[in-house]
């Protein structure tokens, strides 16, 4: 027997998920909107500008902050990356080795490089060698000295990269070449080697990125004002002038750099992964 009630009950009508989504992003974007606009009314926009933003200020700081701080900044940044590289694949390939000793010491010191701040390698490198090493004088000065420092910190990291590209290359590729008769070693930097640096080639240029902004650690080494980089070039100037627009100025040339490698990184890493597809 039918029950009648039940049956004249009126359907529940409620929303479907699509619906719940939609409102869901809706209400995110009202608060959004609604701290962007209790930002802008509580904001005391004249001290801002007074502070950040003299133009006066800011002209003056112009061309030497592109032909000194920024081409400084640029000099260091790839001086590390370059010893960083070479160093990251001689220890990549130490990880990959068959030698027990080689392994072991590879993974020591990525664990060591990768576990200390950037800001102690910087201080080892101008303080503790030259004591450990009276007389001795790193080649390059101060540019010598930020390419040892940079290359160690970003050598542990790299190396990591590298190794996991290298064993991202199919296993045959090796084998080909042995049966063409290759030697391993040929093998590895003929074949292997240009495959994965294809592979990895997005998270390098992250990499980049980094060592572009840790290239501000070089304060700690002395420079003078011929060596200076973004950041110190820019305190300097605010402390002179009682200002932070020198400071802003330096972070948007931090941002002219560091912006348009993020979109590479991101055009790259968007390709490798059609070409996975």
């Amino acid at each position: 027997m039918t029950d009648t009630g039940t049956a004249l009950q009126p359907k529940r009508k409620g929303l479907t998920r699509r619906q719940r989504r939609g409102l869901s992003r809706a209400v995110q974007y009202a608060v959004f909107a609604a701290a962007v606009i209790a930002f802008a009314v509580a904001a005391d926009w004249g001290r801002l500008k007074n502070q950040f933003a003299q133009g006066d200020i800011a002209r003056q700081m112009f061309p030497e902050v592109i032909t000194l701080a920024l081409k400084n900044t640029v000099l260091y940044t790839l001086s590390g990356f370059v010893v960083g590289l070479v160093l990251g694949m001689v220890i990549a390939l130490m990880r990959l080795s068959s030698v027990g000793p080689y392994r072991w010491v590879a993974g020591v010191y990525i664990e060591i490089f990768r576990g200390l701040p950037a800001l102690l390698i910087f201080i080892f490198v101008g303080v503790a060698v030259p004591l450990a090493f009276p007389g001795t004088q790193i080649p390059g000065g101060t540019y010598g000295k930020v390419a040892i420092a940079l290359g160690l910190v970003s050598a542990a990291y790299m190396a990591e990269t590298i190794r996991a590209g290298i064993q991202a290359v199919p296993k045959g590729q090796m084998e080909a070449a042995r049966s063409l008769g290759f030697s391993p070693a040929r093998a590895m930097v003929s074949i292997i080697v240009p495959q994965a640096f294809r592979i990895i080639l997005p998270p390098l240029t992250n990499e980049l990125v980094l060592l572009f902004k840790d290239s501000s650690l070089v304060l700690f080494l002395g420079v003078t004002l011929e060596e200076r980089e973004l950041s110190k070039y820019g305190r300097d100037l605010a402390s002179t002038t009682a200002n932070s627009t020198p400071i802003l100025v330096a972070g948007l040339c931090y941002l002219l750099v560091t912006v348009p490698l993020g979109y590479v990184v991101r055009r790259m890493e968007s390709r490798s992964q059609e070409a996975i597809r």
